[in-house]
């Protein structure tokens, strides 16, 4: 379905990006995982997508908090049709005792990354007359939770400006969508789960129906290979006129 088209996903070298870059080579796509780590190990990670897949893979890196290097990686890549804004970070503390640094590199890393990458992918997308921006945004992005103040700002900035981007390209074969998902269980996730099991007494099962996914209602977590789903109908003909919205992918979270 995607033959011929050149996807980049940002921050693809692990957990959500790496299984959007699964399901996108999965369709046909060339992709260009990236990461700012640059290792042997994430080179053939992208060579190995792609004899699986029969697609063209390639490894980029690319640090995110950067814009230079984020206009840079849509250059070294040939542009793009479809863009994968996924690179994030997390951190928590309260307002009044959140690091400044670590604001400034959850704003940079969450959100910046995505207006450099859209902007520089932007005009040779008008000219081919089609491409597809999917933003990873977050259940944070539309609603909120303590301590997470530069997660859930940047979150929001990213529906805005996928909504922003989805205007300023309508009737020109572009669109620009937000997958907001809840909890996924990524390898970061899944190493999480023996700490909360100390920390609250409880085994496995319980710890992740009652603690982790105590705001997810259907008590499961989403899976890389649904974002990743998600990502592909977004740049399938039936999501042609599927812009400028947002696709919550949260177990019902967002619905509460």
């Amino acid at each position: 379905m995607l033959a011929g088209k050149r996807a980049i996903i940002t921050g693809s070298n692990s957990g959500i990006g790496l299984g959007v870059a699964e399901e996108l080579s999965r369709a046909g796509a060339e992709v260009i995982l990236n990461s700012f780590t640059d290792r042997a190990e994430d080179h053939a990670l992208a060579a190995d997508l792609g004899k699986r897949h029969g697609v063209q893979a390639r490894y980029i890196a690319a640090d995110m908090s950067k814009g230079a290097d984020c206009r840079a990686l849509i250059e070294k890549a040939g542009g793009c049709d479809i863009l994968v804004n996924n690179a994030g970070i997390q951190f928590v503390a309260p307002v009044d005792e959140f690091p400044t640094e670590k604001w400034d590199q959850i704003i940079a890393i969450n959100l910046t990354s995505a207006f450099h990458t859209t902007a520089a992918a932007l005009p040779a997308m008008r000219a081919k007359g089609w491409g597809r921006v999917v933003n990873i945004a977050s259940a944070h992005g539309l609603t909120a939770s303590p301590f997470k103040s530069a997660y859930i700002a940047a979150k929001h900035g990213v529906v805005g400006l996928s909504k922003t981007v989805a205007l300023e390209t309508a009737g020109q074969g572009i669109t620009c969508n937000a997958i907001c998902p809840g909890y996924v269980l990524t390898p970061l996730v899944e190493a999480q789960i023996p700490d909360q099991m100390k920390v609250h007494g409880m085994d496995r099962e319980t710890v992740i129906r009652e603690v982790m996914l105590l705001r997810q209602p259907s008590r499961q977590f989403a899976t890389v290979e649904q974002i990743g789903g998600t990502t592909v109908y977004l740049c399938s003909p039936a999501a042609d006129q599927v812009t400028g919205t947002t696709i919550s992918v949260d177990g019902g979270w967002t619905a509460l």
